[in-house]
């Protein structure tokens, strides 16, 4: 038996919403072993009419495969087919996408907003007639800002918190949604909600966001196609709409949201509502950038969570507690009760009085932190925000009567694609932490924390991609993200140090550690998930960046403002590891130039140019930090051995080959000295165990993954932590931090063995390092472009089973102690004796 499934277009199934030139992709399984691809053809169709056919495609290609026909319409639906012909037989399938905005005809749709400039959260409305049922009908929405869009009523989809955010002034995103079936024959009405968002922040904070050069209040541009047999007609927005001020009178991303009850007005987003007392909306500029499709995931909402505990404080205050961090927000249920307020402060922690912290410790915001407070009306409410989230465990609610609440978690839609475990209940609980924390910082671009900041720190993302691609469905996310670090170039310079960006005036420069994700990034997803596109894409910025780093350095060695951020020995808040920051910076130059060599090989350029400036700054790195004689690496003001120095150096293949084993011998008898505890921060902690690993050290690395004192994860998790911590310490200001669980990449690739050896896993191999330590079994598995690849071990009684399953498209190599060998496609199981 054979089958062809996971049809995606652009990564996605069936989109609503895809390019010019959309990939096609998709997997096969098999009952039977050792089954190959041989060849395909596709062919593509709308309206009943065939528009492309490959014919035969002598090839086991089935990841991004272009589509190469004829231009295609904007807005409309295409069927594709596929069949597929197999070692053992033909396969077929079917999938359907729907086209962006290709031809950039907005129709006449303009920028509209409120009335009066200031206003809070504007409704916006207008009504139409459908005489027909369509055949098609797609709804655009862009915004400035966020927009929260109904239609009769109802929302048309299950995103929130969108379009995503942008350098509005480079780009601004819009969304497509399918309403075909909801235009019924009839009178129909749209209604839009508009919040702030990053666009049009009006709070001080330390990002400057709210004088960023795009900043204006909230506006959005709607474009409605239906089309039939008798050709297409439009509804776009414009001066004719009408606009009221609405129930949420304030929104900040940073401070939470006021909603008044007593505002509402029922059936605002349905036909036959009386908008007679409205004014006509103002047509406004809107966002400059360029309009794009919205690439990565929506934000959606996830699981409901109830609450674990209530406390009463004194009379009108209680604390809610929750099972866990959680990035999202609170639904409320409260009755009837006109006037009355409820404040909801939010915090991860508790204070000493019991009370959530839900403090500004750092002087970022002016006023209010992490707080909602809702007015009761004379009928029962069930709310929500609708344009901010927050990070917390704990809710304090005061008010009147306690009213019922719901925790719900919200974040960019990633499905787990990924699978771990161990023997070690402590790790396994430390992975589940991890992929928490993850999910908790996806919110359209990967953030650093849900409750201070929101921003996407590069230096974070770069560190957290691969275990994001390992465990999520991230690929578009972090490919979108790319493009933000390149945009916020501007076309000259490095990168910015959170991206977007909207002119934080505070200079990092220079930054190369953090400027790194801007090869690195690409480089991962290239690297699991096969995507050469975005290679392509960021290939002139990444260039021109790395050449104008170059350009700063200093006889090959280079500095950064950001060092190895969070070491065990600096402030909770953050800090560098107290060590010499050069050595990280020319580590990270070094990386890039070794990657921009590797992309450049990829897109047929010459690659001589990084080749050079990797060689030169090698030989500077290693004379200017290398003492051969203690096989140390030293900087000046180090305090003592630094592990940092030479886990970079190891993972980046910097120190001269005879010279390795002996770091690696130090560095993993310094962890040994210490007690098996590491000293690293950020930046070299996901390179601290695969590098003793690799070196022959996989006992110290898992005694140091096992650790349960300070430093290290079993620390965080022998204390009840539900998420990974922004530091070590047992003070860290945040609980929402993902860059110090980068772990995950050495439970994937050496504890359960699972490494991609070419781009998108096309060779993989399956090579458990840690067998015969403290560690008896490991179980994994990835969704890599060609289906699930996967991994199970076991050692008992003197042996070591290893069961694997191949997807169709994949060859592997099996290494354990004493055996080699290589598989194909199926399920393959591996006895081997331990001396």
């Amino acid at each position: 038996m054979i089958a062809v499934t996971d049809l995606t277009v652009e990564h996605a199934v069936d989109p609503v919403g895809a390019p010019a030139s959309p990939r096609f992709g998709w997997s096969l399984r098999s009952d039977s072993d050792g089954v190959r691809q041989l060849s395909y053809r596709l062919s593509v169709r709308a309206g009943g009419r065939t528009l492309w056919q490959s014919g035969r495609v002598a090839s086991d290609r089935s990841v991004d495969v272009v589509y190469d026909g004829p231009p295609l319409a904007s807005l409309r639906r295409y069927e594709w087919s596929l069949v597929v012909t197999t070692t053992i037989g033909d396969a077929a399938a079917t999938g359907t996408f729907v086209t962006a905005v290709l031809d950039d005809r907005w129709h006449g749709a303009s920028f509209i907003g409120a009335a009066d400039e200031g206003a809070a959260a504007p409704l916006l409305r207008t009504e139409f007639e459908v005489d027909a049922a369509p055949d098609e009908a797609y709804l655009v929405v862009g915004a400035g800002g966020l927009a929260h869009v109904e239609i009769d009523g109802a929302v048309p989809d299950a995103s929130v918190l969108g379009p995503g955010f942008t350098d509005y002034e480079v780009s601004a995103q819009y969304t497509v949604v399918d309403v075909t079936a909801r235009m019924t024959p009839g009178r129909h009405a749209i209604g839009v909600e508009l919040g702030r968002g990053f666009f049009g922040m009006r709070g001080r904070n330390t990002w400057n966001w709210e004088t960023a050069p795009w900043h204006a209040d909230p506006s959005a541009r709607l474009l409605l196609v239906l089309r039939d047999a008798r050709g297409e007609r439009v509804i776009v927005s414009d001066a004719a709409w009408r606009t009221a001020a609405g129930p949420t009178r304030f929104d900040d991303l940073y401070a939470g949201e006021d909603y008044d009850a007593r505002l509402e007005q029922p059936g605002w987003s349905t036909a036959g509502f009386d908008d007679g007392a409205w004014a006509a909306a103002r047509e406004v500029e809107g966002p400059r950038g360029v309009p794009i499709l919205q690439r990565q995931p929506p934000i959606v909402e996830g699981e409901l969570l109830e609450p674990t505990r209530v406390t009463q404080l004194d009379d009108g205050r209680w604390v809610v507690l929750f099972p866990r961090v959680i990035a999202g927000w609170v639904e409320v249920d409260a009755a009837a009760d006109p006037g009355a307020e409820i404040e909801l402060r939010f915090g991860e922690s508790l204070r000493a009085d019991g009370t959530p912290n839900s403090d500004d410790e750092k002087g970022y915001f002016d006023g209010r932190f992490q707080t909602d407070r809702v007015t009761l009306a004379d009928r029962p409410l069930r709310w929500h925000p609708r344009f901010t989230w927050h990070g917390f465990q704990h809710v304090e609610v005061r008010a009147r009567r306690l009213p019922t609440l719901r925790a719900r978690v919200v974040h960019t839609e990633a499905p787990r694609t990924g699978r771990f475990e161990t023997s070690s209940p402590m790790l396994n609980t430390l992975h589940e932490l991890t992929v928490r924390t993850i999910l908790n910082n996806l919110h359209g671009i990967p953030t650093d924390t849900p409750k201070y900041e929101k921003n996407g720190w590069t230096g974070d993302g770069m560190v957290g991609a691969r275990m994001m691609l390992l465990n999520l469905d991230t690929h578009e996310l972090l490919a979108k993200w790319v493009a933000d670090i390149a945009a916020s170039r501007h076309g000259e310079g490095a990168p910015e140090v959170i991206a977007p960006h909207g002119g934080w005036s505070m200079d990092w420069t220079p930054a190369p550690t953090w400027h790194s994700a801007l090869l690195l990034v690409p480089w991962d997803i290239y690297a699991l998930r096969g995507d050469a596109r975005v290679l392509a894409d960021v290939w002139p910025d990444a260039r021109d960046y790395l050449r104008f780093e170059l350009a700063r350095g200093a006889d090959g060695l280079f500095d950064t403002t950001l060092g190895d951020w969070v070491s065990p020995e600096t402030d909770p808040g953050g800090g560098n590891a107290p060590e010499d920051t050069r050595v990280a910076a020319t580590a990270f130059v070094i990386a890039m130039c070794d990657t921009a060599a590797a992309i450049a090989r990829v897109l047929g350029h010459d690659p001589g140019e990084w080749e050079r400036a990797a060689a030169a700054s090698r030989a500077a790195f290693v004379a200017e930090f290398w003492d051969a004689e203690t096989a140390e690496l030293r900087g000046r003001g180090d305090a003592g051995y630094r592990q940092a120095h030479t886990a970079l150096a190891l993972a980046f293949d910097i120190l001269p080959a005879a010279d390795r084993q002996r770091a690696a011998d130090r560095l993993a008898a310094d962890v040994v000295a210490r007690g098996h505890h590491l000293s690293t921060g950020a930046l070299a902690t996901k390179h601290l165990l695969p590098q003793l690993t690799r070196f022959g050290h996989a006992d110290v690395a898992v005694a140091l993954a096992l650790q349960t004192t300070f430093p290290s994860w079993g620390f965080w998790v022998e204390r009840g932590a539900t998420s990974l911590w922004e530091h070590w310490k047992e003070e860290s200001r945040s609980r929402g931090h993902y860059f110090l669980g980068t772990i995950e990449d050495w439970f994937f690739a050496d504890v359960a063995g699972l490494q991609a050896v070419s781009p998108g896993w096309r060779d993989a191999r399956i090579a458990p390092r840690v067998i015969g330590t403290a560690l008896s079994s490991a179980s994994a598995a990835v969704r890599t472009p060609y289906g699930e690849l996967s991994v199970r071990w076991r050692v008992e009684g003197g042996e070591v089973t290893l069961s694997c399953e191949v997807p169709i498209g994949i060859r592997a190599e099996i290494e354990l102690p004493g055996f080699h060998g290589r598989v194909e496609a199926g399920r393959h199981e591996v006895r081997v004796a331990l001396g």
